[in-house]
């Protein structure tokens, strides 16, 4: 189905039949405010009216952990980096079939995903720490040291920083494939000098991660 994005603040401000177009305009504005339509006449109204700032709920604090905030919500936690991505993991079953992908914070979720892997068998643990990986290998294959990682997983994070995959999953032909690509994401760690923050997604205040599958059982 076709999607129209406006663009009120980025590098070219206007709309857009695509969203490789309007990605180009906003990737790495700090700040860049867009969004997407499903019509042409309501993407042309809505940026003749200008940028409208989401309107702040006052009252008591909201329960948003269980929750997916949308770009706008996210939009008032100033110290939610602008220019970050997110990355999140699902597992049928532990071990099961895992996945993972990885999204920018401030795109609407209907956007495609930057990278989507899996499934395959693993755990979701594992898939977590193969995730920061593959996102920080793709930020330093650009050439961009700036882009902060979001993750909601401790674990993944810790593993990341001491560039070691301490999972308990078994050396069988079924998890064959998640150890060859846990063995080349710590070769990877061991090779190259991690630039980028990989930084906790905080869930109480945030709500689920933009990257999460939404399949989590509560």
């Amino acid at each position: 189905k076709q999607k129209w994005y406006v663009v009120w603040s980025g590098t070219e401000p206007g709309v857009y039949g695509t969203w490789a177009e309007c990605k180009q305009r906003i990737h790495g504005i700090a700040g860049a405010k867009y969004k997407s339509y499903d019509s042409l006449a309501e993407a042309e109204a809505a940026y003749a009216a200008g940028y409208q700032a989401p309107k702040r709920k006052t009252g008591g604090e909201v329960r948003v952990s269980n929750q997916r905030l949308t770009p706008e919500q996210l939009s008032e936690f100033p110290e939610i980096d602008p220019q970050s991505i997110a990355v999140d993991a699902a597992c049928s079953g532990n071990p099961g079939k895992m996945e993972y992908r990885c999204v920018y914070v401030f795109a609407d979720p209907s956007m495609p995903d930057i990278f989507h892997f899996g499934p395959i068998m693993g755990t979701n643990n594992v898939a977590e720490f193969l995730a920061i990986v593959h996102a920080l290998a793709m930020l330093k294959q650009r050439g961009d040291s700036q882009t902060v990682v979001y993750s909601d997983s401790r674990n993944a994070m810790l593993w990341v920083r001491q560039k070691k995959c301490k999972t308990t999953l078994p050396h069988t032909p079924q998890f064959a494939q998640a150890h060859d690509m846990i063995a080349r994401a710590e070769k990877w760690l061991n090779e190259n000098t991690v630039t980028n923050r990989v930084v906790k997604w905080e869930t109480k205040r945030w709500g689920q991660i933009p990257a999460d599958f939404g399949r989590k059982q509560h």
